[in-house]
């Protein structure tokens, strides 16, 4: 399974991150543990949402798609 999900700081309020992994629980405690430069400056991080999918293709459109305007509306109304 693949998952693409979205993480909110629980520091800095406003902060928040959109991934995709296959391993979610040690992407989560690596977020943590400030091994991504993109998340370490406002860890910790919590999960708010995630959504599994059977391919990487799929999970990796779907991550485009909220990271765009229509996909950042999508998930401002339904996700976060």
């Amino acid at each position: 399974m693949w998952y693409v999900y979205l993480l909110e700081s629980k520091a800095a309020e406003g902060e928040r991150y959109i991934g995709v992994t296959s391993d979610l629980k040690r992407r989560i405690v690596e977020h943590n543990a400030g091994k991504s430069s993109h998340t370490s400056k406002f860890m910790p991080w919590r999960i708010v949402t995630y959504v599994a999918f059977s391919n990487l293709a799929n999970a990796t459109s779907f991550e485009r798609y909220l990271k765009s305007g229509s996909g950042h509306a999508f998930a401002n109304k339904r996700l976060w």
